[in-house]
């Protein structure tokens, strides 16, 4: 099957190239899926994208008229994709549920450990030969209340992590798992967890009811200077009402590994430029926050998983003409 993939760097081809084993016509671009590059499918029956690849209702216009029958994506979310418009056009989507969450979990307990002890600030004061500690002042993990909102996969292996510390764990989610009830975690309304926990990370999808979980009125709710971590989605944070935050020592410290606008900035080097998003640039100012550029998923397990998901998808497509991983259509 003749396939067209966006968004790709050399690390996805070199994945993708070994799940794929020659089944399928891959065809790399490096521009990411937009009204302007949709075109660049022509002459495939598939298109695989990811995470900033949009979808809207105009792109899969253009893509059925093309003759596209499947968008694949490489990803667990799908929130970039008009599903009702895909489904009116007759073009499939799929989707990888689940890679790796151990690497978005450990990296979610990085951002953790590195900004409760300043791990960021400390590197670079001893490079600079300053080895003083003042301002680098951290607390025992141990006994302290880590709220998670959302208890799947990635949640349920960050609690089990945060326990290994002696975390008390708190939980939100409207369907608590079999998982996080197993491990015995303390499921409270989501006005409590923001009051009680000193550590509130991130772990739901992006859904109309999820958008700016976090905004003003949620940062009020929260206990005064706790930790905000958010490697899920970032639009479920309201960045503007977190810095106002950070001003007002509201939050603490903050680590995040996405961003609301994060499209026009994450997968790229733009060292040389000058950077446009004054938002975006404002967040950087503070000394109490860490951001990574989306590589929570950056491991060789969770690229092999999404790699041989992705194929397993276009495979099961082109012999059945139904993807492993479809995404339901809205209703």
């Amino acid at each position: 099957m003749q396939v067209v993939v966006f968004s790709t760097k050399p690390y996805d081809r070199q994945f993708l190239d070994a799940a794929n084993v020659g089944r399928h016509q891959l065809r790399y671009v490096e521009a990411r899926l937009s009204p302007e590059t949709a075109l660049l499918a022509q002459g495939a029956e598939a298109v695989c994208a990811f995470v900033n690849d949009q979808a809207p209702a105009e792109v899969l216009e253009v893509l059925a008229g093309l003759g596209i029958r499947l968008l694949a994506l490489r990803s667990a979310g799908f929130n970039n994709v008009d599903l009702t418009a895909a489904r009116r056009l007759g073009i499939q989507v799929a989707r990888v549920p689940a890679y790796s969450p151990a690497a978005v979990a450990e990296h979610t307990v990085a951002l953790i450990l590195g900004l409760n002890r300043r791990i960021h600030r400390a590197y670079n004061r001893v490079r600079e030969g300053n080895f003083a500690l003042d301002g680098l002042l951290g607390f025992d993990l141990k006994g302290r209340r880590v709220g998670i909102i959302g208890t799947g996969r990635i949640g349920v292996a960050v609690a089990r992590i945060m326990q290994g510390f002696g975390c008390r764990v708190l939980a939100h989610d409207p369907w608590p798992s079999a998982e996080g009830l197993a491990l015995g975690l303390d499921y409270v309304a989501l006005g409590a967890l923001l009051a009680q926990a000193d550590i509130v990370t991130l772990h739901c999808p992006l859904t109309p009811q999820t958008r700016h979980l976090i905004d003003a009125a949620a940062l009020a709710r929260m206990k005064r200077g706790a930790m905000l971590v958010n490697t899920s989605r970032g639009a479920l944070v309201d960045t503007r009402a977190v810095i106002e935050g950070l001003k007002s020592g509201a939050i603490g410290l903050l680590g995040l590994d996405v961003y609301e606008e994060e499209s026009e900035l994450f997968f790229e080097d733009l060292s040389g430029q000058v950077l446009q998003d004054d938002v975006f640039a404002r967040l950087l100012t503070f000394p109490n926050v860490l951001i990574t550029a989306h590589q929570g998923f950056f491991t060789t397990e969770a690229l092999t998983a999404i790699a041989e998901t992705t194929i397993g998808n276009l495979t099961a497509f082109a012999g059945t003409g139904r993807a492993l991983h479809e995404v339901p259509a809205p209703g």
